[in-house]
């Protein structure tokens, strides 16, 4: 495991990380999400993301069940959780001073802990000045609550304000954001976001390296019956499969899975590494819900040499893009 600078912050994450999305309370209780995390932290994962939004809070729960249980050193890893989705009630989302502070609160006793090594907005809020909730993020910094704050799936844009709003006032701007990428989802981490890596100093914990699982190959025959796409409350995930772009998803897929048959390597590897190798990722996040899955993703690093520039090369010819450049690689 290598260690990446979040942005240009003087935090150190791991290249993997891993996420309580999906598994944590919904496939995964305290004993499972016990050995997963254990053995994630045995590997050098030092990153464990969260969010309020996650089972409605449950997820976090279970996160600082097993945190309490196994008792890391609190200097030997990061935790997150995000705010927006909190509840039904008036104030109980999006990102108004009071829910940012209250969410906050909310997800330190849950988790267990006496602070947020990262505090997330997990979507931009319309509805409130961004201003505001900058104020809201830096108060909680100079609380000592939250150490790092960013964002989830905001703009180019929206990062510029509210860095501007911050560095205009004194303020603590945002560190990172938290942006979907992987072979399929690309525009914002490769072209939203190049005019403000630099600028902002800007890090990236992005989500779904794998498309969901799609990049794994298992979806390319159907829908398993223990995959994530056939459990309740995500079925808008496995109808998108039957659409037309779903549909060519897959056929590229069964390309890519050709290619990585070639070099010695499982489809699942050469994905997570093709995220690796864009040097704007800080860590890429996984999500597991069996040992036996992340021990497999973990694998992965052992094969960093194969994701050659002539395989990369390979890899835009089957997604029908032109070679990365390299502001990629």
């Amino acid at each position: 495991m290598e260690y990446r600078r979040l942005g240009k912050s003087g935090l150190l994450v791991s290249e993997f990380s891993f996420g309580a999305w999906v598994t944590f309370a919904k496939q995964a209780q305290v004993k499972d999400a016990t050995e997963l995390m254990a053995l994630a932290y045995d590997n050098g994962i030092n990153f464990f993301d969260n969010a309020e939004g996650y089972e409605r809070g449950a997820a976090e729960t279970v996160m600082g069940e097993v945190l309490s249980a196994l008792k890391w050193p609190r200097d030997t890893f990061l935790v997150s959780s995000k705010v927006f989705w909190g509840g039904d009630k008036p104030n109980q989302k999006g990102l108004s001073r009071k829910h940012v502070t209250e969410a906050c609160h909310a997800a330190l006793k849950r988790l267990k802990v006496d602070y947020l090594d990262l505090y997330f907005c997990h979507r931009p809020d319309v509805d409130t000045p961004i201003e505001e909730t900058v104020w809201a993020m830096h108060n909680l910094v100079t609380q000592g609550k939250i150490l790092y704050w960013g964002t989830s799936e905001w703009t180019a844009q929206q990062l510029t304000e509210a860095w501007g709003v911050a560095r205009s006032r004194g303020l603590t701007p945002p560190t990172m954001e938290q942006p979907q990428y992987n072979m399929f989802e690309r525009q914002k981490v490769e072209s939203d976001y190049l005019p403000v890596y630099d600028l902002l100093g800007l890090g990236t914990t992005i989500w779904s390296p794998l498309a969901s699982g799609i990049l794994t190959g298992k979806y390319s025959q159907g829908i398993p019956a223990d995959s994530r796409m056939s459990l309740p409350g995500y079925e808008w995930l496995r109808d998108s499969l039957n659409t037309e772009l779903g549909l060519e998803k897959l056929r590229k897929t069964r390309e890519l899975q050709s290619l990585a048959d070639g070099i010695g390597i499982s489809l699942t590897h050469l994905a997570l590494l093709w995220c690796l190798a864009n040097p704007h990722v800080s860590t890429v996040i996984l999500g597991a819900s069996r040992p036996t899955q992340l021990t497999d993703n973990l694998a992965a690093l052992q094969h960093k040499g194969k994701l050659t520039a002539e395989v990369v090369g390979k890899i835009e010819t089957i997604l029908g893009n032109k070679p990365a450049g390299p502001q990629r690689y």
